[in-house]
């Protein structure tokens, strides 16, 4: 149940905050120097990663939810313990690529 919830929460978290930041990152490089140097400020303050990262983990999170459903889909793991133990381990491996992910950007 707690993964279900998960999918639609960070499906809505992805479309209501994803847009409102893709849209305001395209709206700062089309607005000129003076407003990206705006968004990118905001975006590397503490807050603006707070923002990013649980956007990448939502973004994670979801794929591994929707991965789990498309596996369903064609029929398999409707097994009572293979569904529990996908259900489990999709946002914990949703975690660890966040991790991943940021680990790889912050090491660079």
């Amino acid at each position: 149940m707690l993964t279900s919830i998960l999918h639609r929460v960070t499906g809505d978290g992805l479309s209501l905050v994803g847009l409102g930041v893709l849209l305001w990152w395209l709206g700062a490089m089309a607005s000129g120097p003076e407003a990206y140097a705006t968004f990118a400020a905001v975006m590397t303050s503490p807050i603006g990663y707070v923002v990013l990262v649980g956007l990448t983990w939502a973004f994670f999170t979801h794929m591994m939810s929707g991965l789990r459903h498309f596996v369903l889909d064609i029929g398999a793991g409707y097994e009572l313990q293979t569904n529990k133990l996908w259900a489990t381990l999709a946002p914990i491996i949703a975690i660890l690529l966040t991790i991943a992910f940021w680990a790889i950007i912050f090491l660079k």
